[in-house]
Order: C-alpha cells, then structure tokens, then sequence
C-alpha cells in the first residue's frame, strides 16, 4: 500500500456523507445496480440498502460498477417494514421515486438532512407498499413524451441534487464520520 492510496482512502472518506442514503427496491438487472453504486460512490455515499421483496438479490459485478460496489456498503433488507425500520432508527426521512399527484419534485426536497432516496424496479417502479410508507414521494421534472428516465440515471440525477445542496453548505469540507468509522472504515478499506 503506497502512501498516495491511504492519502487518497482519507482524502475519499472524509468526504463520505453517512446521512445520505440510497434504497434499490427490486432493481432487476445487476448492471442498473452496479450504474447506482457507481454514482453513490462519486457523490460520497457510505452505505445503500438493497431491498428485495419479488426479486432475487442480485450478483455485483466489479467490471460493471468499476469497482465501486468495493467502496460501498451494502444491507440486504426483505421487507419495506424491516428496511424502512432500521432507516428511520437512524433518523432518516424517506423519499420515493413516485410519479403520483402528490409526489414533489427533486428540486423542493431537502437534501441537507438526513435521507434515504428510494428507487424502485426497472419496470414497475417503486411498489405500493414503498410509496405509500415512504415520508413522502418525489419525481425528476421531465419536459418530453417519455415520462420517466432509466433507474441509474434517476438516481445519479437525485444523487447529485444531493450533492450541489450540500456542497452549497460545506458539507464535503469537513468529514462527517466520527473518528471511529473513519479509522475502522480506513482499516477495512486498507485490508481489501
């Protein structure tokens, strides 16, 4: 391990931003998965939630995250009650991608606090159930015929409106970890 890599592991987690979160609902096809870790990866996501209820949990290729599923934790969750349990435990309010009459856009949301993003299956979208538990839903405008982009590009679209507001207000100047997960992470980091 060269002195430049562990610079640049606490150069990265420094910037990790523990209270801005991702849940992949039922996303079927592992490179859409892979495309989605890649953006949390980038924008300085330190875990996401894979929850899978109808689907299987899928394989992670590192050719097809380039290796950000390596950098990314992950938790497995098989029901909305478990997942969206644990997220609010932690304090996270919770937005789901939902076109609905009262879903707000991306741009009203606040993205400064504490967030779980929920982003559902390539073809049905976010369930129900998720919808419905969810603190409230959200949508990303879209002026054309087609009214809803490709999962990966709606969360990296989501994700990085998370990233200007909280670049906005400093919040990759300084790191959000405590002392213990920097060092723990580092380790674990390191040890890969």
């Amino acid at each position: 391990m060269t002195q430049r890599r562990m610079e640049k592991f606490r150069r990265v987690l420094a910037q990790r931003q523990p209270d801005l979160t991702v849940v992949m609902e039922n996303i079927h096809d592992p490179h859409n998965v892979s495309a989605v870790l890649r953006s949390c990866d980038a924008v300085g996501v330190l875990s996401v939630n894979l929850l899978y209820t109808v689907e299987a949990f899928p394989r992670i290729g590192r050719k097809s995250s380039s290796s950000a599923s390596k950098w990314i934790e992950r938790r497995k969750f098989t029901s909305v009650d478990e997942c969206y349990g644990t997220l609010r435990a932690e304090g996270y309010r919770i937005h789901a991608t939902r076109l609905t009459n009262h879903a707000s856009s991306l741009y009203d949301l606040d993205l400064t606090r504490p967030v779980a993003l929920v982003f559902g299956n390539e073809h049905r979208g976010v369930s129900e159930e998720a919808g419905e538990k969810a603190d409230g839903n959200f949508h990303v405008p879209m002026m054309g015929m087609i009214q809803s982009l490709n999962v990966s590009v709606a969360a990296a679209v989501s994700l990085y409106e998370a990233l200007r507001q909280r670049v906005g207000l400093g919040r990759y100047g300084t790191a959000s970890l405590s002392a213990e997960v920097l060092e723990r992470t580092f380790d674990e980091w390191i040890a890969r």
